[in-house]
């Protein structure tokens, strides 16, 4: 008889190998996914996690593509998590997503044809504040009015997305673009370009900037005294009140700094990768950074490997939707089966698995 027997602590051992597990196991579920829809479950698997990095065919594209996806995920992620730590859900970063591509665009663009070194440093900022502000929503209705701040971010993502149907179409049109819906190409103005870095690499400022709050993220928790109360107020917000962390102050910095990372991986992506502000721009990195975070475990570091992993399945999905023709909802509920049987290894951590009948004192 397989019962379940509590902890008296978590293990750490199991905590950082969950999301190993979950990784084997999504891969023997997404193959059984894959020879359901008819497809080679070894070939799609290798097509998704090896030829991106080794096929020589491939590789030479795939590679810069890596850090190109990565970046967003970890911004996105490392913000998230920080709130994740305390407690605070905020599901909402794909709205602060966007509303940050929209304002660091807008920003840009009201400037416009000006070649100032200052216009991409003033979107930097224009960006932060749009995902900061857009955040800010919900964590003020929930320290004055005791929301729920799931719900409330999370249906500020559908707002957002209406806000950029209508600016596509609207206020930041180009008006050379012949009546179609979206911003002028940022990319082919220098002034707002988010190039390379390093040329051939993938790394551009958005990157970087993934890589910085990765460090900032990792001091913050481990020695500064916010770090402190965040994992504290996680841990045991009865202790964190006896502690006087001020709960009203926690939610607004942990909300606020998500937001802020959220909106600048927006504005990153939009002078960038993305180009140009259209209808389409939402792309599911806020969503996607969720899995990301958990899978991470919620540390820097980690999430900075589980950025670069995701952003390999997304490579090897685009790889394995040409070569195999699987369709993209099949590579989406691939992805998915991460955070999914992530939270199912997670049983491992809390308790022990034992065989047999139960003792009755």
């Amino acid at each position: 008889m397989l019962r379940l027997e509590k902890r008296p602590t978590p293990s750490r051992f199991w905590a950082a190998m969950t999301p190993v597990l979950a990784v084997l196991a999504t891969m023997i579920a997404g193959g059984i996914l894959f020879a359901i829809l008819g497809k080679n479950p070894f070939e799609a698997i290798r097509i998704i996690f090896w030829d991106p990095l080794f096929h020589e065919q491939f590789a030479a594209y795939s590679r810069p593509q890596l850090l190109v996806k990565a970046g967003p995920l970890i911004l996105i992620a490392i913000g998230l998590s920080l709130g994740f730590r305390a407690g605070i859900w905020n599901i909402g970063a794909e709205g602060q997503y966007i509303m940050g591509a929209i304002c660091g665009a807008g920003a840009g663009l009201a400037l416009y044809p000006s070649e100032s070194f200052l216009i991409f440093p003033l979107m930097i900022l224009a960006g932060a504040l749009g995902g900061w502000a857009w955040a800010m929503i919900p964590a003020i209705l929930k320290t004055r009015f005791g929301t729920n701040e799931i719900l409330v971010s999370l249906m500020l993502v559908y707002v957002a997305e209406n806000i950029l149907a209508s600016v596509s179409s609207g206020l930041l049109r180009n008006p050379e673009g012949r009546g179609f819906p979206g911003s002028r190409n940022l990319q082919q103005w220098d002034a707002s370009a988010n190039t390379e870095i390093i040329a051939g690499t993938g790394m551009h400022w958005g990157v970087a900037a993934g890589f910085i709050a990765v460090i900032f993220a990792y001091v913050l928790l481990n020695k500064h005294i916010l770090g402190f109360q965040i994992r504290l107020t996680g841990e045991s917000p009865r202790a964190a009140r006896f502690a006087g962390v001020n709960p009203t102050r926690l939610i607004l910095i942990c909300l606020g700094l998500s937001g802020a990372l959220a909106g600048l991986a927006g504005m990153f992506e939009v002078t960038g990768p993305a180009g140009q502000i259209s209808i389409d721009f939402g792309s599911g990195y806020g969503f996607t950074a969720i899995i990301v975070a958990f899978l991470g475990r919620l540390h820097p570091v980690g999430i900075l490997l589980a950025g670069l992993l995701m952003a390999l399945t997304y490579i090897g999905g685009e790889l394995a939707q040409l070569m195999l023709g699987l369709p993209s909802a099949a590579i989406q509920l691939f992805q998915g089966m991460l955070l999914f049987f992530l939270l199912a290894m997670d049983v491992l951590s809390n308790f022990r698995i034992r065989f047999g009948k139960t003792e009755v004192a």
